[in-house]
């Protein structure tokens, strides 16, 4: 794919719609470790799949972002100045810093009851980020210590608090509603402008998040061009043949390149 004619592309636009997928939690460059799996695991036994996210982020520190961190300073970069709005499925905080976004999944940054209570939701304290990596080495070498976890307790009724993301068993979705409102809004403006749709690593996990309205607002716009970037689901749908392009890469590589 010609780099300067995305280039132009972007430049050209009125309006960026960007989706950013599960490829951006950097998992394809541990999921092969078996300390990885057996943490995943680990977690999930005890009750704690709302740790997920914060383990992912702890093992891509360990073995090196990929690229995703010069990736996602590239996505930076082209949308400065540009309308866009950028809709995440991956829970990866640093996605969290980048422009204008919205992350229906989650973070690790904030906190909320594990029971549901549904106006609390705290910041993450920088200490408690801290006793966190501790866990998770603890973890990584096989050992589970749930003493060592300290998030809080909800000021409603009691209940510990957890990670505010998708894991979480009784997710508090008022951690996005706000910004997914905004995005909303957005989203139906864009009829009638040049709109460039840039799909980056999404799969199937959450097709009705980004996959799918991302096509249906790139079919609707008769202005907009969709890249759909994914080293197998790349394929466009038959209506909107001459309307986008798939692109059979890994997509925080080629973001990275652009």
């Amino acid at each position: 794919m010609d780099r300067e004619e995305i280039w132009d592309r972007i430049e050209q636009s009125d309006m960026i719609l960007v989706g950013l997928g599960e490829e951006f939690d950097g998992i394809k460059r541990f999921k092969q470790q078996a300390g990885y799996g057996q943490g995943c695991e680990c977690l999930k036994e005890e009750g704690l799949s709302w740790l997920i996210p914060a383990w992912n982020e702890y093992c891509m520190d360990q073995a090196g972002d990929g690229g995703i961190g010069i990736a996602l300073e590239k996505l930076e970069e082209f949308l400065k100045g540009k309308n866009h709005f950028v809709v995440s499925v991956s829970t990866n905080s640093k996605i969290a810093h980048v422009g204008r976004n919205v992350m229906p999944c989650g973070s690790v940054l904030r906190k909320q009851c594990a029971a549901g209570c549904r106006d609390v939701l705290q910041d993450i304290m920088e200490d408690e980020t801290e006793s966190l990596k501790i866990f998770f080495r603890e973890l990584a070498e096989g050992r589970l210590r749930r003493e060592m976890l300290s998030t809080g307790t909800c000021p409603e009724c009691g209940a510990p608090l957890v990670l505010n993301n998708i894991h979480a068993e009784n997710y508090n979705e008022n951690g996005y509603l706000n910004q997914w409102n905004l995005y909303m809004k957005w989203l139906q403006g864009t009829l009638n402008h040049r709109l460039l749709v840039l799909e980056l690593g999404v799969g199937m996990r959450f097709p009705t998040v980004i996959r799918w309205p991302f096509e249906k607002a790139a079919f609707f716009n008769q202005k907009a061009y969709f890249y759909r970037v994914n080293e197998n689901l790349y394929q466009l749908t038959k209506e909107l043949a001459g309307k986008g392009c798939g692109i059979s890469e890994d997509a925080v590589a080629w973001l990275a390149q652009l």
